[in-house]
């Protein structure tokens, strides 16, 4: 298990563990932040432990125009029951993201010092939010890091039944009108796949992301 120290480097993919686990340490600082993005890796961890780097095998990914839409949440989609917005509660969709209580979960990944980092990547332009309203409450939402053509999400959260399906089916076209080929799910999930996400391998997601970037 690689280490990380001050130096702006990770190792090579190919040597993560099984999980996915790539190296531990390091900091949040935007400078390396943005580079493990660039080279397909990114940060999970809980408190209290220290930054675990990962780069998993196979990835979890959405095509946009792989999108999938029910007709039921067509018709939630229609009714106007939620007001969508872009990066108009970045700061509170990750506090949600945060504290929501999620079913088989204990805790957070979301530490304060992730909430810092992506803050700052936030004020610079690289992190985006898109959000879910009901009469001025937000209610839904996700966050996360957009570099070239390649949309890394990182976090939702719902308040409501298919407010995070509505910011997000949103968001996805949004993103597709923006040419954005590729959206990292990073890790599998039910709710996800549901939408359309699926799995490919490390090397054609590292391709892909090479030619999007």
């Amino acid at each position: 298990m690689v280490v990380l120290n001050d130096k702006l480097i990770f190792p090579p993919v190919e040597t993560a563990t099984p999980e996915g686990i790539i190296a531990i340490g390091g900091d949040l600082s935007m400078e390396r932040l943005l580079l493990a993005y660039r080279s397909g890796i990114f940060p999970w961890y809980s408190e209290g432990e220290p930054i675990v780097w990962w780069c998993p095998d196979p990835r979890f990914v959405l095509f946009p125009e792989k999108l999938r839409v029910t007709k039921s949440m067509q018709s939630v989609l229609n009714n106007g029951t939620f007001r969508f917005t872009i990066n108009r509660a970045f700061t509170k969709v990750v506090q949600n993201c945060k504290t929501i209580t999620r079913k088989e979960q204990e805790g957070t990944w979301i530490t304060p010092a992730i909430e810092h980092a992506y803050t700052q990547l936030h004020e610079q332009g690289f992190a985006h939010s898109a959000e879910a309203w009901i009469n001025g409450e937000l209610v839904g939402g996700l966050y996360g890091i957009r570099l070239g053509n390649v949309f890394f999400g990182e976090s939702m959260f719902s308040k409501q039944s298919n407010a995070s399906k509505f910011a997000f089916i949103n968001y996805v076209r949004q993103l597709q009108k923006e040419k954005v080929a590729l959206i990292d799910c990073q890790v599998y999930t039910a709710h996800l796949e549901s939408l359309g996400a699926g799995m490919i391998s490390r090397n054609k997601f590292l391709a892909l992301l090479a030619d999007n970037l």
